[in-house]
């Protein structure tokens, strides 16, 4: 690893000599550079110049929902409105993808080029800190916000009890049901929204199902998808609460799906595909295919929801209909446990202070600003992750999704090798729902590849 920053940092000393060189100026279209410039910053090398600003490379994801239909356009505002109070730095936007953009992300770091600031979730922002690509956050974390927050939250934005991530938004993964449908067919009592915690059991979840097979025949009862990666929070949490267990044990360290329940579960989604319970053909759909078939009112129950996937799907939809949301099922009724999204921001150490310092100013205002820390928040569709922020939108469903956060568990995206773990667990599922094998089958090989990985990460950590 040491040896991995020294090559790093001699690396980016040779761009700053030849860009010293080339004096290149800067583009000056007021704080944002074209997604394929590869602009960043290069304000160090003219000492000189010292009123010139401190420019700062902000990477981000569809994070926030588009203002008037344009990617974007949110996020210029709140340059805008960020360089009214600190018109000493220079924030150049670029707007990637969840389709392409990890892997320009990847592309990046490999060629010592990241930005300096990125919005993104745990998994790989922690995946990042362990390889010590990030900069430290604590001095930005005062004792306030840190008891502000739920420890379930800083576990997942610390590595060795040293913040990389700063955590703003939240919402519990859950599921969303198409409760239009319901209303047509006269089963909403099927549904346990008169429930406060709207918890309900496998068994009543069966019957919800088994209602629209019968009575909505042009309507497929519920998705499940196993094609890639993407949406995998989604079948992770299914199976884990149908089989009244945990994706990974408490402490990360080891699998904890591959009971019998959780097997017998998996048999069964094998089962209800055939019945007609569950689409056909999962074994080869992604996650935006049942989204898709969600949002065209072709499909009853979505398994991959939360409140910001509601918010961000809001304007995809294809047919009107109420979408409505809904803990997991258990096989007992017991309460579900219910993977967190988290969204925050992180800092790569590209070895320059100054744009730390100007980064970590930067995220300050997008969390804590009094006006734009809310008025951001909101933007992104999600709750806050502080205990104090409450009731931001008068919205039934926002109210549930606070209510539920009780149920929010630990993620496996704490464990070591989680980038590594996740890759093994669709090509099992796949195995059983093409009947290669039995879901205990699936579910233990799955654990043996699974936990070889976190054993060999937990190593490469320790030296």
């Amino acid at each position: 690893m040491i040896a991995v920053k020294k090559r790093i940092t001699g690396f980016i000393s040779v761009l700053l000599m030849v860009s010293m060189i080339a004096a290149c100026s800067p583009n000056q279209e007021g704080g944002t550079s074209t997604p394929n410039s590869g602009e960043k910053g290069n304000t160090a090398e003219k000492p000189a110049d010292t009123n010139k600003p401190v420019e700062i490379t902000w990477w981000n994801f569809p994070t926030y929902q588009a203002l008037d239909g344009e990617v974007g356009k949110y996020e210029k505002q709140l340059i805008e409105a960020f360089n009214q109070k600190h018109p000493e730095i220079k924030v150049n936007l670029e707007m990637i993808t969840y389709d392409g953009g990890p892997e320009k992300l990847n592309v990046a770091i490999a060629t010592n080029s990241a930005p300096d600031v990125i919005y993104d979730a745990p998994g790989r922002i922690i995946d990042w800190a362990k390889k010590d690509l990030l900069a430290p956050l604590d001095d930005m974390v005062t004792d306030e916000i840190k008891n502000d927050i739920a420890p379930a939250f800083w576990k997942q934005s610390v590595v060795d009890e040293t913040i990389y991530m700063y955590p703003i938004n939240t919402a519990p993964f859950m599921m969303a049901v198409n409760k239009t449908v319901f209303e047509k067919i006269g089963a909403l009592d099927l549904l346990p929204l008169d429930k406060p915690d709207r918890t309900w059991t496998f068994d009543e979840y069966k019957k919800a199902l088994e209602a629209v097979k019968e009575k909505a025949p042009d309507v497929i009862p519920s998705g499940f998808y196993a094609k890639s990666q993407a949406g995998d929070q989604g079948t992770r949490g299914y199976l884990a609460n149908l089989g009244i267990s945990r994706f990974l044990n408490e402490e990360g360290s080891a699998v904890a799906i591959n009971t019998k329940e959780a097997g017998a579960a998996l048999d069964w989604l094998v089962q209800a595909e055939k019945d007609g319970l569950v689409i056909s053909g999962s074994a080869s759909l992604a996650a935006a295919d049942v989204n898709d078939l969600f949002l065209q009112g072709k499909l009853a129950f979505s398994i991959n929801y939360s409140a910001v996937l509601r918010a961000q799907n809001a304007p995809l939809k294809q047919a009107e209909f109420e979408d409505v949301l809904l803990p997991y099922p258990t096989l007992d009724g017991s309460e579900p446990k219910l993977e967190p999204y988290l969204g925050g921001m992180a800092i790569f150490n590209n070895d320059d202070e100054a744009k730390i310092t100007a980064s970590k100013t930067f995220i300050d205002f997008v969390a804590n600003d009094p006006e734009w820390g809310k008025k951001s928040l909101i933007q992104t569709g999600g709750l806050s992750v502080r205990n104090s922020i409450t009731g931001l939108y008068d919205d039934s469903e926002y109210e549930y999704s606070e209510l539920a956060r009780k149920f929010v568990t630990d993620p496996p995206t704490i464990a070591d090798g989680y980038a590594e773990v996740r890759t093994f667990w669709f090509p099992e599922l796949q195995r059983a729902l093409l009947g290669a094998a039995s879901g205990e089958e699936a579910l233990n090989t799955f654990a043996t590849k699974a936990n070889e990985a976190i054993t060999k990460a937990k190593a490469a950590t320790a030296k």
